[in-house]
């Protein structure tokens, strides 16, 4: 018996669409060009109203400043020199601010550095002692009890009561400065961290004893990171102190810096000076006040205002 073989089935021709498919090469989809974010113009407009917003007022302000200065000077026939001649002797003096012709003939730079090392020194041991001591003062109710009353009795001293003290001590002008500096700059470190410390809540100094921390494991895990803002606050007004009590003891002191400066351009009858000396302690000092704002947002975590 013969068995039928099955013979595969006759294909037609292939139609044209497919054969024009057959021989067009596969394309490639085309990349996409990145996109780069534009600003949107609301939050362009909102950017620089806020910029507006931030820099019209001190800008009136000292807009402000100059015209009142400058209708001093006419009013006193220009025996208070105005802001232009001002401004043309600053650009003369800040050209080289660093020359040195003598011990009583240095440039402004060099008098602010002196007064700065001589800040740095005296509000550096007052922040050795006085954060310290503070701490102390306000962790024990008995101390407190007992410091209190001198602190309150010498706080309100003149800084420049204690200048002759330190003449009379240490024998020179330099350390007797830098005394005075440090009698005065202390009282704001103890009693701001004094009263962080007090303002600590009570429960974590009862959690602290239930689980029998040692005091120094209480002051830095506890007491520090609570007390922190107003210890930085206490700095902040003890630099701000420190800067002025500098310059009105060189004035009487004598030497390098930026008190001496002033007193010997009076001596001069050097006005001009004097108003340019104005404007450098007024820079300098705001240029501490804003280094230590940042310093306190850096390590603390509330709102600080500077």
């Amino acid at each position: 018996m013969n068995t039928p073989t099955l013979s595969p089935p006759a294909l037609g021709p292939r139609p044209a669409a497919m054969e024009h498919a057959a021989t067009v090469a596969p394309t490639t989809r085309p990349a996409l060009a990145p996109t780069v974010a534009t600003p949107r113009p609301g939050s362009l407009r909102l950017l620089a109203q806020r910029w507006v917003k931030a820099a019209v007022p001190p800008l009136l302000g000292m807009a402000l400043l100059v015209l009142v200065w400058a209708g001093i000077a006419m009013a006193t026939d220009h025996r208070i020199p105005g802001p232009a001649a001002t401004w043309e002797q600053a650009l003369k003096l800040f050209s080289d601010p660093f020359y040195s012709n003598g011990p009583n003939d240095q440039g402004v730079g060099w008098n602010v550095l002196a007064s700065l090392e001589r800040v740095a020194i005296g509000f550096g041991l007052a922040a050795l002692v006085g954060i310290p001591a503070g701490f102390v003062i306000g962790r024990f109710k008995f101390l407190a009890q007992m410091f209190n009353p001198i602190i309150s009795l010498l706080k309100p001293v003149s800084p420049l009561a204690w200048l002759p003290i330190g003449l009379l001590v240490f024998k020179g002008a330099n350390p007797a400065a830098i005394w005075t500096i440090f009698i005065c700059s202390i009282w704001p470190m103890v009693i701001n961290t004094a009263i962080g410390v007090q303002r600590v809540p009570q429960d974590y100094m009862n959690v602290a004893r239930v689980l029998n921390l040692s005091e120094w494991k209480i002051a830095t895990k506890i007491l520090l990171p609570s007390v922190l803002p107003y210890m930085l606050t206490g700095v902040r007004l003890a630099v701000g102190t420190a800067w002025l009590v500098i310059v009105a003891a060189e004035m009487l002191t004598g030497g390098v810096g930026i008190g001496f400066w002033v007193w010997d351009e009076w001596n001069n009858l050097n006005v001009m000076n004097i108003i340019i000396a104005i404007g450098v302690i007024g820079v300098v000092g705001l240029a501490l006040e804003l280094l230590l704002v940042q310093v306190a947002k850096a390590f603390t975590y509330e709102e600080v205002k500077s």
